[in-house]
């Protein structure tokens, strides 16, 4: 039950890149592209999503959505109930493609819980970065993608046994992402799936370092990002499965742009460290593989934000 007069929120979500090369599971960017979805409080229980975009006509439009059972989940970890919710969707971030999409939609719904929570007229609550952090990285599992959602520019994610940690990091403003998308889709269970357990020590030591350095690169000299975007853990293991991903990340760093797998796949992330580099790499693309659809996308400084609104 809404308990009294209807509330609503609008929520805006980046979507993401995460890994960046050699960043495995910790490091991720916010990039300004991204969902836009109200919540209006409603009295009848459960919830209806109405889609437009992405999406629309494929993803559960009940309180079986990914966003609903991410708002509801916040409500039951502080013993609060779920109002009944209207929500309406305007979604950008291709699914399945490695922006981050899932981790979206679940901070999404986090946010969604935060303004509600904020603005209840009996018992308002404000939560904590620390909480928004706890709360989606235990619907999504690991936090890489999540951090730079919710908080925007890069982050750098880690676990402890107090929860997850993040650090939020500015990026160069020299540094000009592209993103490559695909026609075709890819599991994030399935890539997972297809890397070993154990990797030899040298390419270990080997990522260590190009992740060191990517910190440095994106943050102060982009000049630095193609050895900086190297890496041995994840990226290889994964090309058979998606090897028109493989090829073309292949014949862009042949051709000198640091290209690397965004998220899981299949997407292409290219870090470059200018406007006419990210152009070059555009054009280049666009003339052999008009396929791929071409986003020239800024980093998101803002990462996720909710606002009461007239219900």
């Amino acid at each position: 039950m809404s308990g009294g007069a209807q509330r609503a929120v609008r929520v805006r979500v980046p979507a993401t890149s995460a890994n960046l090369g050699p960043g495995f599971d910790t490091l991720g960017i916010a990039l300004a592209y991204g969902d836009e979805l109200t919540a209006v409080t409603r009295d009848a229980p459960g919830a209806t999503v109405h889609v437009s975009g992405v999406g629309e006509g494929e993803v559960p439009t009940d309180a079986s959505n990914l966003v609903v059972r991410s708002a509801a989940h916040v409500f039951e970890q502080l013993g609060r109930e779920l109002p009944g919710l209207e929500v309406s969707a305007t979604n950008r971030i291709p699914h399945g493609r490695g922006m981050g999409s899932s981790g979206s939609a679940i901070v999404a719904g986090v946010m969604i819980a935060a303004g509600l929570l904020e603005s209840d007229p009996v018992a308002p609550l404000e939560l904590t970065e620390e909480q928004l952090l706890a709360f989606a990285t235990e619907l999504e599992g690991h936090p890489d993608n999540v951090a730079p959602a919710l908080f925007g520019g890069l982050t750098i994610a880690w676990s402890t046994e107090n929860g997850p940690k993040f650090k939020r990091l500015m990026v160069h403003r020299g540094v000009a992402p592209l993103v490559l998308v695909p026609s075709f889709t890819m599991s994030t269970e399935l890539a997972r799936s297809l890397q070993p357990k154990q990797v030899p020590h040298e390419d270990a030591v080997f990522n260590v370092s190009r992740s060191a350095l990517l910190i440095a690169a994106l943050t102060q000299s982009p000049e630095l990002l193609m050895e900086a975007t190297q890496d041995r853990l994840h990226q290889d293991y994964r090309g058979e499965a998606m090897p028109a991903t493989r090829d073309l990340i292949r014949e862009l760093r042949d051709a000198g742009f640091p290209a690397v797998v965004s998220g899981a796949g299949p997407s292409i992330l290219v870090l470059n460290s200018g406007p006419a580099e990210r152009l070059a790499a555009a054009d280049l693309v666009a003339e052999r593989h008009p396929d791929w659809r071409v986003l020239l996308l800024a980093v998101d400084t803002k990462g996720a934000t909710v606002e009461s609104i007239p219900a």
